[in-house]
């Protein structure tokens, strides 16, 4: 079996953050791993507190994973502090990772700001260029061009901006404003694909960038190629969705586990 580590904080009430990793690897056939960076008090409607593991804490986790099983993909989700990212990065090259999916998490979807602006400038030189993809939606895009993005035309040139700046694949997801779910990806190698996908009328959207980037870090440990592994975690994430669960008071979690219902 393939296998795959989430570096990401937790999320108490299941539905986002690590909890949402384990859940996509394992319905997308792979064995998932863990190193928490944060603990988490949150729920549908907001986060309420956040505890940030101990930098050599969150390295023991990770050499633990990395010296027993090895993991054939990394994702990483949440890293709050610049001390985390330099450390993350450092273990990346360390144990040479490969198949790295980086999404920059920066805001939750209830709008709590998770990270600092030290860490995010700490991930964009450090953990970029070690990425095989980035998944920015258009607000963290936005904060980290400083920019607006509000057209297809805008969306290709911030992906292809972020390509070239930090050298790694960019999937530019327009879910949040643009065209109706549909995702730009800018590879490496200059080439723009655009990945066509539908709106679900759900109004329970928490954890989808951490859905969709631990699903196309999955299909990426299988040996799926980038463009197989985006298209393959995007239909998932639709179905997920498209199963209507209903949880919670606020912006509730997805239905992970829809395949097996």
């Amino acid at each position: 079996m393939k296998t795959a580590l989430t570096i990401a904080g937790s999320d108490s009430s299941g539905g986002a953050g690590i909890q949402a990793d384990i859940k996509t690897m394992t319905a997308n056939g792979v064995f998932a791993m863990s190193a928490i960076t944060a603990l988490t008090a949150q729920n549908t409607t907001g986060v309420f507190a956040v505890q940030v593991t101990e930098t050599e804490i969150l390295e023991k986790q990770i050499e633990a994973v990395a010296t027993d099983i090895f993991p054939d993909a990394v994702k990483t989700g949440m890293i709050p502090t610049e001390e985390q990212a330099h450390s993350i990065a450092e273990s990346i090259k360390k144990f040479n990772f490969r198949n790295i999916v980086v999404d920059p998490v920066i805001v939750s979807t209830s709008g709590t700001k998770l990270i600092s602006d030290e860490a995010i400038s700490k991930i964009q030189k450090e953990l970029f260029p070690l990425s095989t993809l980035i998944t920015p939606n258009i607000p963290e895009a936005e904060f980290m061009l400083s920019t607006k993005i509000e057209t297809k035309e805008q969306m290709e040139k911030a992906a292809e901006t972020l390509s070239k700046r930090h050298g790694c694949s960019v999937l530019m997801k327009g879910g949040h404003m643009v065209n109706d779910a549909c995702d730009f990806l800018f590879k490496k190698s200059g080439e723009g694909i655009w990945f066509d996908g539908k709106r679900v009328d759900n109004k329970n959207t928490h954890g989808t960038g951490c859905t969709l980037s631990s699903a196309i870090a999955s299909n990426l440990a299988k040996g799926l190629s980038l463009e197989e592994s985006v298209k393959n975690a995007k239909d998932y994430l639709t179905l997920a969705l498209e199963a209507m669960l209903d949880l919670g008071k606020g912006s509730g979690p997805l239905c992970h586990n829809f395949k097996f219902l």
